[in-house]
């Protein structure tokens, strides 16, 4: 009897009935879709701002618009700009942003607009961070101000993620992203009930912030590169080699961060700090181009138009650069996100190394080139495999970019990881 009793398997949790499901729909469509319109809110005043700070003021002012000095002059201001934000806005624009992840706490109400602030004025003005922190911090914070007062029995836990879910699900126009990053969150915590139930209120939240920015906005992550035919041994190398490459290159960054981002800490005031960090920012440009400048999707978008426009040297100068200036932006005090930048570095090692062995095609090179360099910037893994895979929409890509993500994931794993503690130790 002992014996049967050790053979039987471990009770699973139970399902929960839908009517204990159907009172969180509400909540999951008002959160996602306000959490789409704040995005493209942002998103779409970042770049008009830029549209004229780039285009007609240098022109008035018969300056050439991505010339040396005007790069040096934009960045610089921005960061002037942005420091006066953390300096005198209420809230000081949150917290550190070298401490935060996609995880973001929930930020009082008071210091929203500061960070909103920030975000934009940081996306108009060129350093490599994209929107998706201060984004989902602001939708975090907004979320739960709001619903803990409008629906103060609902769990008050349930907002934070919704929010996160609305976000992802706006950035990436598709509410998967939003169900593998929350999969992902949710690994290892015990869960009430089954899986797909803990998943049903943030994917019905990701699904409407996907639907709301593809309707307002209509996103695409498609490069437009040539799909690949079917894979090859010489792929498979490929594929492990650039992933591989990318994820130590990636490596790099994340053990020069905690350096990088003392040294600012040194200069203790947001305006030494931001406007130093545009000083660098505005060598690096001057280095390696303007298509370093800015989160980077539109960026990629022109590099994927012309894989052939470029030599080997110049691609791979574009990555370091790139990956350079992602650090000091992320280390000096813009507010930011890593995603954005981290696929243009992806997708510029992978296209140097078409470059190098014209016998890689375009589509595995950026494929797995952002696949190593995510795994190493974000340590997300369903994140990074997802990503890769909608940059190229290759079906024939897929299993490789499986394949190459185990290798290029040993290496990344119990590393330090991109973000900081309060006292600058990285967390593990």
């Amino acid at each position: 009897m002992a014996q049967d009793t050790a053979r039987q398997p471990p009770p699973t949790a139970p399902a929960a009935p839908a009517r204990a499901l159907l009172p969180f729909i509400l909540p999951a469509v008002v959160v996602g879709v306000v959490a789409a319109l704040v995005f493209v809110g942002v998103s779409t005043a970042a770049e008009k701002l830029q549209h004229v700070l780039w285009g007609p003021l240098p022109d008035a002012l018969g300056v050439g618009r991505y010339s040396v000095l005007w790069m040096f002059v934009m960045l610089v201001a921005t960061g002037i700009a942005v420091g006066l934000v953390v300096w005198k806005v209420p809230g000081h624009a949150g917290p550190d942003p070298a401490t935060l992840g996609l995880d973001a706490p929930v930020l009082p109400p008071e210091v929203l607009p500061g960070l909103v602030l920030a975000a934009a004025l940081m996306l108009a003005g060129g350093p490599s961070l994209g929107p998706e922190n201060p984004v989902i911090a602001v939708n975090v914070g907004l979320a739960t101000w709001l619903g803990t007062r409008l629906l103060p029995r609902t769990p008050g836990t349930l907002w934070p993620v919704l929010a996160e879910s609305g976000t992802i699900g706006a950035l990436f126009g598709t509410p998967v992203a939003a169900a593998l990053v929350i999969s992902e969150a949710l690994a290892g915590k015990p869960l009430r009930g089954r899986l797909w139930d803990n998943l049903f209120a943030p994917l019905a939240a990701g699904a409407c912030g996907a639907m709301t920015t593809s309707l307002v906005a209509r996103p695409t992550f498609d490069l437009g590169l040539a799909p690949m035919g079917r894979p090859h041994a010489k792929d498979l190398l490929a594929a492990l080699v650039i992933a591989a490459t990318a994820a130590l290159l990636g490596l790099c960054a994340v053990y020069a961060f905690p350096y990088v981002h003392a040294a600012f800490r040194r200069l203790r005031h947001p305006l030494l700090a931001l406007p130093t960090g545009g000083v660098v920012l505005g060598g690096l440009a001057a280095l390696g181009g303007h298509l370093t400048l800015f989160k980077g999707l539109s960026e990629v978008g022109e590099l994927a138009r012309n894989p052939e426009g470029w030599s080997a040297g110049r691609f791979a100068l574009m990555a370091v650069v790139k990956l350079a200036a992602l650090v000091v932006a992320a280390s000096c005090g813009f507010r930011g996100g890593r995603i954005f930048p981290a696929v243009f570095i992806g997708t510029s090692l992978g296209l140097c190394a078409h470059a190098l062995v014209p016998a890689v095609h375009p589509s595995l090179g950026v494929a797995m080139g952002v696949l190593g360099m995510l795994l190493a910037i974000t340590r997300q893994g369903w994140v990074s495999l997802f990503t890769a895979a909608v940059l190229v929409a290759s079906p024939a890509i897929l299993t490789l970019l499986c394949v190459a993500s185990l290798p290029a994931w040993l290496l990344v794993t119990g590393r330090p990881q991109m973000q900081l503690r309060p006292d600058g130790t990285p967390v593990r």
